[in-house]
């Protein structure tokens, strides 16, 4: 493989969410993974803080999921799902089913955490029109939610460098305030005392736009990509009981959270809530190949199918159930039940608690937040430099051998869940250096 070592060579990549000047002018270049660790072009090892981007739970180049795929791609490259199928999907479906508990029994298939939000989305507006409910079309996001990039997602998402760029989104949509709070919640271990209440403000918005013109509200258990926000005690629950109260459909991104990022399955396992439509990707194939699905409830499905006769929901992608996706799935699947993943990573969950909230009284820290296997590290800005402190921050730490991620001037953590106690030293340990000698 050629390596590129000059701007010229990186010249042609528009590179995604990246200052693209910046990274050209001293590339960070990964050449292979394994476990724990990336080994970067020059052959260094780089611990892995962040799971790839939260995908890989795993670890890298997980030897039953990289058999899966090669066997499958030497088998059946390719299948359409367009009026026709083949047995890789509905075996994934079913185990996706079973792994819910059977708390949702039907599974639509995408190819990103993207996708899988638009889908979720047109699913719920188009449920309400084929019961005969037709009005309910307005959608119901949060203030710093993000849902991907599709223009559904960037309508109900809150980030607002994700929603200036691109013109007036959708129309319809209201946000619920965020949960954010360093005042009344700062240095939280799981979730916050405060702020259970602003579930209310969807009362308010009801009573604004009335139920019958509210389709979906739509969050992330955890908000990930806005810097690791965590629910406040009661939230989720009375979320799920307003929208049961007005009729109006409660869909749960967990994009990030599925697959064992909390020591259980998903989300609605830990937080004991149960929305009507859930949104899923990243690590459904431990990363190794793009897939996304959205679990749906049964009765769902139900009103789709006591429609017209021919096709119920006008809607897919052509690698809806890719067959190599399948395949990762399907290993992904065997070794999270078969190898004690969601205990082990339970296991880790005080340690790691413990270690990161160890950075508390260091320079420039002013909040730290832990769930799981999630950690947020939220930095004091630079005086109108907001986010390049935790930039630093990041190149530092790629520099010392430890990926993170930051989101603005909040540094986020989620290694994959086949982590141990050296690796949590080593990330807390390189971390805590950076930060007592950053600018």
């Amino acid at each position: 493989m050629t390596t590129p070592n000059s701007p010229a060579d990186l010249s042609a990549f528009w590179m995604p969410f990246t200052a693209n000047r910046d990274f050209k002018a001293s590339p960070r270049l990964l050449a292979s993974a394994s476990g724990m660790h990336y080994q970067d072009v020059n052959g260094r090892q780089i611990l892995d803080g962040t799971a790839g981007l939260w995908c890989v739970a795993l670890g890298h180049a997980q030897p039953k999921v990289v058999k899966a795929v090669q066997d499958m791609v030497a088998k059946l490259d390719f299948a359409p799902t367009f009026q026709m199928g083949h047995p890789a999907a509905f075996e994934l479906a079913e185990r996706l089913k079973k792994y819910t508990s059977d708390k949702f029994s039907k599974v639509f298939y995408t190819n990103s955490g993207s996708e899988s939000v638009d889908t979720a989305l047109k699913m719920a507006i188009a449920y309400h029109r084929a019961r005969g409910d037709g009005t309910r079309t307005r959608l119901i996001g949060r203030e710093r939610g993000y849902h991907g990039v599709g223009f559904g997602g960037i309508s109900v998402g809150g980030l607002s460098n994700n929603r200036k760029f691109f013109g007036s989104l959708l129309t319809g949509v209201d946000h619920l305030p965020h949960t954010h709070n360093l005042e009344q919640n700062a240095y939280s271990k799981g979730q916050p005392e405060w702020g259970g209440h602003l579930a209310d403000d969807l009362e308010r918005i009801v009573a604004l736009h009335d139920a019958s013109n509210i389709a979906a509200v739509i969050v992330e258990p955890i908000s990930g990509s806005a810097g690791v926000f965590i629910p406040p005690k009661g939230y989720l629950k009375r979320l799920r009981e307003i929208c049961t109260k007005h009729g109006i459909l409660l869909i749960f991104d967990e994009v990030i959270t599925g697959f064992g990022r909390l020591g259980t399955p998903f989300a609605f396992d830990y937080f004991d809530v149960e929305p009507d439509i859930v949104t899923t990707a990243k690590a459904l194939t431990n990363g190794t190949v793009p897939m996304g699905a959205v679990f749906a409830k049964q009765h769902i499905y139900d009103t789709f199918m006591d429609g017209p006769a021919g096709i119920e929901f006008f809607h897919g992608y052509t690698y809806s159930g890719h067959p190599i996706a399948c395949a990762a799935g399907l290993a992904t699947l065997d070794v999270f039940e078969n190898e004690g993943v969601l205990d082990h990573a339970k296991s880790m969950t005080g340690y790691w608690e413990d270690a990161v909230h160890s950075l508390k009284g260091l320079p420039h820290v002013i909040d730290i937040r832990t769930i799981g296997l999630i950690a947020g590290i939220e930095l004091a800005p630079r005086a109108g430099q907001p986010g390049a402190r935790a930039f630093e921050a990041f190149k530092r730490a790629f520099e010392d051998g430890i990926l993170i991620r930051v989101t603005g001037d909040i540094i986020a953590m989620s290694p994959p869940l086949v982590l141990e106690k050296t690796h949590i030293d080593e990330l807390v340990g390189k971390l805590a250096t950076i930060l007592k000698t950053l600018n």
